[in-house]
């Protein structure tokens, strides 16, 4: 650490600390505190846990998934914390927000510099508004590798409130409640790519939400959610797989959805603030959907939003219960648009045959440069999240 020498620091029945509460007192920029295998019922409160950019701060299970927090309200509230580094903890059956991270109440200094990686979150023990991963105020983290599973009927997967600059890539949402994630409270630039949605509930990803103006971060912002991208993801099943709520400037490129019950995307407007931005000026390009005759609305256009300021483009839609459907009906005219062209998956894994319709079909953007997979897309790209 300081010293130049870094500790680790056990914690369980053989470690030296019998909670990462006690071990944080001792902790500093640069050490490890490892958790020992095990199942802990415990709930861990930790505030101003600072690492330094050149020595992360690292809380880490001894083997990876074999370090489980069960019940409780929640597992972890982590308050104020920068360059920390959660990986490979098990989280399940907490009856709150299952984990906590957030600025203390003081959107000034935000919590920042967080990964969590290899983590599982199971099996919340909660119908209403309780998320398995709830963020306040947290700027500069990457979400990677996760698995998120069976969510509160009433909450959030990951729930993002006031949030900034933030990666959430390759991890797996099953069986969502309300949403998989949700980006609100002014949540700015935040890449949401190559992730799978499985079920995801009743949005899976919410762009925007409603937010009590108390809560913005930054106080003042009149934008549920700006900035956000999603990139590459695919969706199977759930309501609806993305919901455009207050939001504006936002993007959804190059996904594939697979069989939405009742929608594919929806247009709405919750927080009617006096100034507030109406949902607009965003885009849905370069997705192909599949839906069946249960999707009879595809676009749902909520009261005082923007449609017409919306863009899309280049997107391949297949009805596989009806050869003569037309179409759906946009809120304006679509660039370069698919319409009812099989597109030939190759496997289960939505990967494209080489007949496709989608290949090289792509509107010409920079980003995402990746697809699903991590290969790199073509010039000219495919329609879709699985390159050729």
């Amino acid at each position: 650490s300081g010293n130049g020498i870094c500790t680790t620091h056990t914690v369980g029945l053989t470690g030296k600390y019998k909670s990462v509460t006690e071990a944080s007192k001792y902790v500093k920029a640069g050490d490890t505190i490892l958790i020992k295998t095990g199942e802990y019922f415990l709930t861990e409160n930790i505030t101003n846990l600072h690492g330094s950019e050149n020595s992360w701060i690292v809380i880490r299970a001894e083997v990876p998934g074999k370090s489980v927090y069960i019940a409780g309200t929640h597992s972890f509230h982590l308050s104020d914390p920068r360059y920390v580094k959660i990986e490979g903890l098990s989280f399940s059956r907490q009856t709150g927000n299952g984990f906590n991270i957030d600025d203390g109440g003081s959107p000034e200094t935000s919590a920042r510099f967080i990964i969590l990686e290899n983590c599982t979150f199971l099996d919340i023990n909660a119908t209403g508004n309780n998320d398995e991963l709830k963020m306040s105020g947290v700027d500069n983290f990457e979400i990677r590798r996760c698995k998120f599973m069976n969510g509160s009927k009433g909450g959030s997967m990951i729930d993002m409130v006031g949030c900034h600059n933030g990666i959430i890539t390759e991890n797996v949402f099953e069986n969502g409640g309300s949403n998989a994630i949700q980006a609100k409270g002014g949540s700015k630039d935040i890449i949401i790519s190559r992730n799978k949605f499985i079920r995801a509930g009743e949005r899976a990803v919410n762009i925007g939400g409603s937010t009590g103006l108390q809560f913005f971060r930054p106080l003042g912002i009149l934008y549920e959610a700006s900035g956000i991208k999603v990139w590459a993801n695919i969706f199977t099943g759930g309501i609806v797989p993305v919901a455009f709520v207050g939001s504006v400037n936002c993007e959804v490129v190059n996904n594939t959805i697979i069989n939405p019950e009742k929608w594919v995307i929806r247009i709405l407007q919750e927080n009617r603030s006096e100034g507030f931005a109406a949902c607009g000026k965003n885009t849905f390009a370069n997705n192909i959907i599949v839906l069946t005759e249960s999707v009879q609305i595809p676009v749902n256009i909520g009261p005082g939003t923007d449609p017409a300021s919306f863009v899309f483009s280049n997107n391949l839609w297949y009805n596989s219960d009806n050869t003569n459907w037309r179409g759906p009906v946009l809120p304006v005219a679509e660039n370069e648009q698919i319409i009812n062209h099989d597109p030939l998956f190759l496997n289960s894994d939505y990967a494209l045959k080489e007949s496709s319709p989608a290949i090289g079909k792509g509107k010409n953007i920079n980003k995402p440069e990746t697809d699903f997979t991590g290969r790199k897309y073509r010039t000219p790209r495919a329609i879709g999240a699985i390159e050729l």
